[in-house]
């Protein structure tokens, strides 16, 4: 019986390969869970960041204003340092 090694050895070939898909499968679904609350969790901090430098940049301008009128030499050097663009990053 020659066939029952060989049905026997491709029964245990298609039982490892199905548990590899269910493994494989289970994987998949866990890193699509982490990434989207990584996404999340981005998109969050991003919005924070913008809110920040909002305010940073409105308060910039207030000084901009009240400079206008007390014409403060230290205020201006501030604020020129401020609006100078940062240097690039290596």
């Amino acid at each position: 019986m020659k066939n029952d090694m060989t049905t026997l050895l491709l029964n245990f070939v298609l039982a490892a390969l199905v548990i590899l898909g269910v493994v494989f499968a289970l994987l998949s679904i866990r890193n699509t869970h982490n990434l989207r609350n990584l996404s999340a969790q981005v998109q969050a901090r991003m919005q924070t960041t913008n809110l920040n430098l909002m305010r940073a940049q409105s308060m910039l301008n207030d000084a901009i204003t009240y400079n206008a009128t007390a014409k403060n030499p230290d205020m201006a050097r501030i604020i020129q340092i401020a609006q100078s663009p940062a240097p690039a990053a290596k």
